[in-house]
């Protein structure tokens, strides 16, 4: 049985969220908690398996009590957070200090679960499997990289391009990587990231700020370009055309691709059709197989392909499914990752 602790300010919600996962086979709801001090107490009383946990609570927010607990007991715990502005803040935080994963929930007079309720119980299965150790780490912003000589990047009619896919415990691995890249990185770089609209334009604003790089949420006909991070717009799908000399980013609402809008599998066979062996990908924590094809698609174009290792992902699904494929040239630890993707477009 996976024991569970739902902690929200709402006895409503509480009692929802108990009715949801004591009809769920494998779940026990062991505890149940008002606010994030009593969150704290009772998961050192009931050792719970995983935490559903409200952002915005009295007495103790959900991030003050996740701070403590990733320090002094940590457990996987998914945060569910309101589908605003501040919410999609307040959930970038709750990652960086530990949270395996979110769930959007709607915000009225009464909040409810109607239409998300499947989500909230898939994602706390699954966040049992989640590498706790790597999630509890404090999370240390590093300088970037030494800037690199361009006379000794490689010469071709074709420019390269870097592109990155991932999940459940990205954003974490995005600030690791993008903040260790040097500003005159030589090449574009786009990125898709599975989240919902409004999460991933506040991603790419904390990144812009951290990076010496320009990073921002990307837009229908923007232009690749060196220097430039561009991440998929939440509820979108993106892929990268050629219209003349220049590569244009595209966006589109054609059906999700295994539950994900944006995917990454079209983004990286736009990438390797449209780079060919100008391309770099990368494959970072995340559950499920999203990003194996699309890798598979860049090594045969004779693209250079780089996967996270077991010892860092969060979730290891996504780099495990690309590994098995055979198709990834380098294993590397996160902390490793930007001077492997350096390496691999110094040529």
């Amino acid at each position: 049985m996976i024991k569970i602790l739902i902690v929200d300010d709402s006895a409503f919600m509480r009692k929802l969220l108990s009715d949801l996962f004591s009809a769920e086979l494998d779940f026990l709801v062991v505890g149940t908690a008002r606010n994030g001090k009593e969150a704290v107490e009772k998961v050192k009383q009931f050792k719970p398996d995983v935490i559903t946990m409200d952002v915005e609570m009295p007495i103790m927010s959900g991030l003050q009590a996740l701070e403590i607990i990733m320090k002094e007991i940590p457990t996987p715990v998914v945060m569910l957070s309101s589908l605003t502005s501040a919410g999609a803040n307040a959930t970038l935080s709750a990652l960086e200090l530990g949270a395996v994963d979110f769930v959007a929930k709607n915000a009225g007079v009464i909040s409810n679960i109607a239409g998300i309720s499947t989500e909230i119980v898939a994602k706390s299965r699954a966040a049992i499997k989640a590498n706790v150790s790597q999630l509890s780490k404090v999370k240390v912003i590093v300088p970037s990289m030494t800037n690199l000589s361009f006379q000794s990047f490689k010469q071709s009619t074709n420019e390269p391009i870097l592109a990155i896919g991932t999940s459940t415990g990205g954003p974490r691995a995005l600030q690791e990587i993008v903040t260790r890249l040097p500003g005159n990185l030589p090449c574009g770089v786009v990125i898709v990231q599975h989240m919902p609209p409004g999460f991933t334009r506040s991603l790419a604003e904390r990144l812009n700020s951290l990076s010496s790089l320009t990073v921002k949420e990307a837009e229908h006909n923007d232009i690749i370009r060196a220097g430039l991070v561009l991440i998929a717009p939440g509820d979108h799908h993106m892929s990268i055309e050629r219209e003349g000399n220049k590569k244009v980013v595209k966006l589109n609402q054609n059906p999700p691709i295994g539950g994900h809008r944006p995917a990454v599998d079209p983004m990286m066979e736009s990438v390797a059709k449209a780079y060919g062996e100008n391309a770099v990908g990368v494959i970072l924590t995340g559950m499920g197989h999203d990003g194996a094809k699309g890798i598979q698609a860049i090594k045969q174009k004779g693209g250079y392909t780089i996967a996270e290792d077991q010892s860092t992902a969060v979730v290891f699904g996504m780099p495990k499914s690309a590994i098995e494929l055979g198709v990834v040239d380098k294993v590397a630890p996160l902390s490793t990752i930007a001077a492997e993707i350096v390496k691999a477009i110094v040529k």
